[in-house]
């Protein structure tokens, strides 16, 4: 391959990637040179490791920014006639989970979402976007009831974590996740939820299995944060975006991995820079996925096409996680 020269006759530097593979094929003729070689080849990979980590960190923290539109902030727009439905029937409400009926583009629906604060006062009303059991068995109770009237679920999540309190695991959290999965594993219903910000563990699962699951270009989906991630493996929080690039937990890892269905663009620096465009790609996703998962149940016999999408539902989780090995 010829080499490219600067003014002047300089070569032009080559680009990281190619530089490790011209180290990596390079064959020294004394031990001295491959000492010198690997030592440049492991410089380079720390440089492309910082970058990675660098770019993983910059879109956790637009995945957090306090400005980006929150669950409400969707459903006033997609669904201006949204009814809130308070309360799990059992304890009392969870203002960190909102929920009721709406119609979005002329057909009706079941809207659930993780509701974060823009400030500290509404943070602290919020519980700061952390559910509790109590939260979680009133999505349940909207699950069955969007069953029992044939509504699709919309679902919308934006959460660090379920809330992790002596009260919250007195009234069995993790019971309350749980009895969620199975739920919406068996709901004879189309379901599509979307990560708008954070989704953090199974306080964002349990409202995450779904026949369509999204993700904004800059939101997060994570099996713990990247702070109680570097805590647990290296017993320092600061080490969080090494965690986080170590963990790929952004879409676009997410989509590659197949975990995810669909990354939505966001307007350039992020979602928070234009709520209604935002709004509008979120809108455009749920109306052209809702109306491929609608086509498919109209296909035959009713009961046959609620099994086929049953069937797709488990199939599509049961798959993740596949691997090969080399041997």
């Amino acid at each position: 391959m010829p080499v490219k020269l600067r003014q002047g006759g300089n070569p032009a530097p080559m680009p990281r990637k190619r530089r490790i593979r011209k180290v990596a094929s390079d064959k020294p003729e004394n031990g001295s040179s491959s000492i010198i070689s690997n030592d440049f080849a492991a410089t380079i990979a720390e440089e492309v490791i910082s970058d990675v980590t660098d770019e993983t960190w910059k879109k956790v923290q637009i995945a957090r920014h306090p400005q980006r539109p929150h669950t409400l902030d969707y459903i006033k727009v997609l669904c201006p006639d949204f009814v809130e439905l308070h309360g799990d029937r059992r304890f009392g409400d969870d203002h960190a989970l909102v929920g009721g009926l709406a119609e979005f583009e002329g057909r009706g629906v079941m809207v659930l979402g993780q509701q974060k604060g823009r400030d500290t006062k509404e943070n602290i009303a919020r519980n700061f976007g952390m559910p509790t059991p109590e939260g979680y068995r009133k999505a349940l109770r909207l699950m069955q009831q969007a069953e029992k009237f044939g509504l699709p679920l919309l679902c919308f999540i934006d959460t660090p974590g379920a809330y992790p309190g002596l009260q919250s695991e007195e009234r069995s959290v993790a019971q309350a996740i749980a009895e969620n999965l199975l739920v919406l594993s068996r709901l004879r219903v189309p379901i599509i939820s979307l990560v708008i910000g954070e989704g953090g563990s199974g306080g964002a699962l349990a409202i995450g299995l779904a026949d369509r699951v999204l993700m904004l270009e800059n939101s997060i989906y994570s099996v713990a944060s990247p702070e109680a991630s570097a805590s647990i493996l290296w017993r320092d929080a600061a080490k969080a975006p090494i965690a986080a690039a170590t963990m790929k937990i952004t879409a676009q890892d997410l989509h590659r991995f197949g975990i995810i269905d669909e990354v939505l663009p966001e307007p350039a620096g992020g979602a928070h820079t234009d709520h209604s465009a935002t709004i509008a790609t979120v809108r455009e996703a749920f109306s052209r996925h809702l109306t491929t998962l609608e086509a498919g149940l109209q296909e035959g016999e009713p009961t046959a096409a609620i099994a086929s999408m049953l069937a797709a539902r488990y199939q599509k989780f049961r798959t993740m996680g596949v691997w090969e090995e080399e041997l």
